[in-house]
């Protein structure tokens, strides 16, 4: 019988969310009348607009047609949504053969992961979304490096006292702190890659959310950046696509190896070789999306997970809590000073009924905070007020 994976050992015990689950259902069984809410895994709930499901449906239908169907597509993806991203979402600062569709920012990321290989250096912000550094461990990766990401420091890392790794993972908005680097943030840290002579991995999930038109909701507007940073994005939170699946990955032409080579072709290698691209239906789902009436759709989601988190915010508030994020993120992001994060989580199950995500889940910066999702029906947001007040 053959070994474990001895880069498997090196994880935690349980995921973080599985164990949100487990205690869930643990005092379920013991509260089975409790009705209990959910701001904990960030997961959408509001149906997928109209004009979209449209195209879902259109798809669909025409796969049952002899003229409509197809088998395999391009796994870089279709060309007509490669043009659209480049075009609507990057306002054609990318090339179409630069963006290549997914199945999910997290799937892309354990991709790229392979792509970087074991004996890279990474550097995370702490607190951070736990499959850069899991992902990372099960690859191999020996150095991880933590960039301390709290209000103090506006949640951005100081540069000034961070050693050189290969790559850096960065989250805008950021999951779990809601916080949104500034265009000075950006270019800061553009800066430091470029001297360094490391590559960004530049996570923008959920720039959908971000209102103030003067925070970047690329990297890439940010001028150096194609040299040194790769983008992963996401329909998920966008449209709620959570579960239909369906992201995209930017790797420049002009990033390149230490030996000039280009690190799009080897992305391209990897993706033809272990995906078989997304799914036809999803992607004419994100074509539809990324239509006027589409995209005028999906900003009117934003708005209301938006709506949701002030109204959260503004009660964390009154009841004299320090709260972050909600503004332009669908995360809150929760102070509670002296006190254990999964003891928190435990309290406001009890005796609230509220299923939240203990900070501590996503690094030692999280110890003391809680996170809550905006993302909720208003009818449910209202009990959790009133149950909170």
């Amino acid at each position: 019988m053959i070994s474990r994976n001895p880069n498997l050992i090196q994880l935690s015990s349980s995921y973080l969310f599985p164990e949100i689950n487990r205690r869930k259902q643990e005092f379920l069984l013991t509260h089975p009348q409790a009705s209990l809410i959910s701001l904990g895994i960030g997961d959408t709930t509001e149906p997928i607009p109209e004009s979209i499901v449209e195209g879902l449906i259109l798809a669909s239908v025409q796969l049952g047609t002899r003229k409509g169907y197809t088998g395999y597509g391009p796994e870089q993806g279709m060309a007509e949504l490669r043009k659209k991203i480049a075009s609507t979402i990057y306002f054609n600062s990318v090339q179409p053969e630069e963006v290549f569709v997914s199945d999910g920012a997290k799937c892309d990321i354990g991709r790229l992961q392979m792509l970087f290989g074991s004996q890279v250096s990474i550097a995370v912000q702490d607190p951070a979304y736990p499959v850069y550094i899991e992902g990372s461990l099960i690859q191999g990766v020996k150095k991880i490096v933590f960039m301390p990401c709290r209000p103090e420091n506006q949640f951005f890392p100081d540069l000034s006292h961070l050693q050189h790794t290969d790559l850096i993972y960065f989250c805008s908005p950021n999951n779990p702190t809601g916080a949104a680097a500034t265009k000075k943030q950006l270019e800061q840290l553009v800066a430091f890659a470029k001297a360094n002579r490391s590559i960004i991995i530049y996570d923008s999930a959920y720039a959908t959310y971000i209102q103030d038109p003067q925070i970047p909701k690329s990297i890439y507007q940010i001028e150096g950046a194609k040299e040194v940073a790769i983008e992963i994005s996401s329909f998920s939170k966008m449209a709620g696509f959570t579960g239909v699946r369906l992201g995209w990955t930017v790797i420049p032409e002009e990033l390149r190896y230490e030996d000039g080579s280009a690190v799009r072709a080897d992305w391209n290698r990897i993706t033809t070789t272990l995906f078989n691209g997304a799914s036809t239906i999803s992607q004419w789902g994100g074509c539809a999306i990324l239509e006027e009436k589409g995209m005028q759709e999906i900003a009117q989601l934003a708005s209301y997970y938006l709506e949701n988190a002030q109204l959260l915010r503004e009660t964390f508030q009154r009841l004299g809590y320090e709260v972050y994020g909600g503004e332009n993120a669908p995360y809150l992001w929760v102070r509670f000073k002296g006190q254990k994060s999964w003891d928190l989580f435990q309290h406001f199950l009890e005796n609230y009924h509220i299923v939240t995500t203990p900070g501590s889940g996503f690094g030692q910066e999280g110890e003391g905070f809680l996170r809550f999702t905006a993302f909720g029906l208003r009818q449910n947001i209202h009990t959790i007020l009133n149950r909170l007040s």
